[in-house]
């Protein structure tokens, strides 16, 4: 079977203590570089080994050789820098992650994530997933007011240049042997939100036209892909420390979404902020739906009946067979990680094996 996987995951996994540990000593410059990636290493090759014995097919790094989901990958290309968030913000915490700013002209012009891929990919047996953040992160937490205007006064250029930088990683990528993609992206999923859509008409965006424009960009991003890649596209309201930033139902910009040149969709659907399945009537045949059912905010594991009740009601829309199940999100989005320990987190993804083995087979 390609990806996605009946039983798949986002791909962020809660920090053990020794790296969490490792890289707050070589921020503070007491650990060199050698030692940090002797135990990144060591790290990973520890959560690949336990992915592969619950029974995932998809095998991330956890994420583990990064701070933020997006940034890292971001701030690599050339003309991005970060800058301190303006808002909305997560709630239940002063720190807040920052956000991308475009002060350059934007492009590839080095490997990104390139070296961290191909280290899963020399150390699974199933097959190795990469995620990055989608193009359209550069743009949704700042809008128009977070991109130098003396660089693009026009942004369709901005679109363009975002777009070729982004074939030219994602061809460096699939160089190194990358077949399955995803692409990180809240700016859907946000904008079901009032309150995101007005803060983008103060940064100077109509947020009517945000959903299409976006679709746009990530199929201009994938237009070289190679055949054999499968890309996917993860949306979430928000995932910082098991707080949240947005919320409402998909119906406004399912459309849009679905539009987007990826092959399958993993959709937040783990509490009621995330709206009802009908939304899922728009999904194109040929395409797939990962039901984000297991939440990765809380600690609290989901009845096996519970979530098999869901994936059925899911089905009502979407044929059983264009179905998957993941948890919402990652566990640890950023370095913090989420309210819950390691081994409810690994209990988690069991049960996504469990109960999708069982649903289908």
């Amino acid at each position: 079977m390609k990806p996605p996987f009946r039983a798949d995951q986002v791909g962020s996994l809660l920090r053990p203590r020794e790296l969490a540990d490792a890289r707050r000593a070589f921020r503070e410059g007491t650990l060199n570089p050698e030692k940090l990636e002797e135990i990144e290493n060591r790290c990973i090759r520890g959560a690949v080994s336990r992915q592969e014995a619950i029974g995932l097919r998809a095998i991330t790094d956890g994420e583990f050789r990064r701070d933020w989901w997006h940034l890292d990958f971001l701030t690599q290309l050339d003309g991005v820098t970060a800058a301190p968030n303006p808002g909305p913000k997560f709630g239940g915490s002063e720190e807040q992650p920052p956000i991308p700013s475009v002060t350059g002209k934007i492009g590839c012009s080095r490997p990104v994530f390139v070296s961290a891929f191909e280290f899963v990919k020399n150390n699974t047996k199933q097959t190795p997933k990469l995620t990055i953040p989608s193009p359209a992160m550069l743009h949704l937490r700042g809008g128009r007011s977070s991109i130098s205007r003396e660089v693009y006064p026009d942004l369709a250029e901005f679109w363009a240049d975002a777009a070729a930088a982004y074939r030219k990683a994602i061809r460096q990528l699939a160089d190194a042997g990358c077949s399955y993609l995803q692409l990180d992206d809240v700016s859907f999923s946000y904008l079901c939100d009032p309150k995101i859509r007005e803060t983008a008409l103060r940064n100077g965006d109509d947020a009517a036209k945000l959903p299409r424009t976006y679709a746009d960009a990530i199929s201009a991003a994938l237009r070289d892909r190679p055949a054999g890649m499968t890309v996917t596209m993860h949306t979430c309201r928000g995932n910082f420390k098991s707080s949240w930033v947005a919320s409402g139902g998909y119906e406004t910009v399912a459309e849009a979404m679905f539009s987007s040149a990826v092959d399958a969709f993993f959709m937040e659907f783990d509490d009621e902020r995330s709206g009802g399945f009908e939304p899922l009537r728009y999904l194109p045949r040929g395409k797939k739906v990962v039901l984000g059912l297991v939440t990765s905010k809380s600690p609290v594991l989901e009845d096996k009946d519970f979530l098999k009740r869901r994936i059925e009601e899911a089905s009502r829309h979407v044929p059983l067979e264009d179905l998957c199940l993941s948890p919402q999100c990652g566990f640890s989005s950023t370095h913090h990680g989420n309210a819950l320990s390691e081994d409810e987190q690994w209990r988690k993804l069991e049960r996504v094996v469990e109960v999708a083995r069982e649903v289908w087979g």
